[in-house]
């Protein structure tokens, strides 16, 4: 798979919490208060990679 659609994937919040080491649960408060971009499809949330690896750097780059 190329990088470009790698990027494009969606992901579910326990893939996302999986990457960004937390719970599920505060993958979704950070997607319901607007800190993680997401998409709710029904009842589940929707994460798209590229989403997912904006948010890691902008963390990683304030944390240091």
């Amino acid at each position: 798979m190329s990088a470009d659609k790698n990027l494009e994937r969606l992901l579910r919040s326990k893939d996302v919490a999986r990457i960004l080491d937390l719970s599920p649960d505060d993958v979704i408060k950070l997607a319901r208060r607007g800190k993680l971009r997401a998409s709710k499809v029904g009842r589940r949330w929707e994460f798209r990679a590229r989403d997912v690896a904006q948010f890691q750097e902008k963390e990683l780059s304030r944390t240091g």
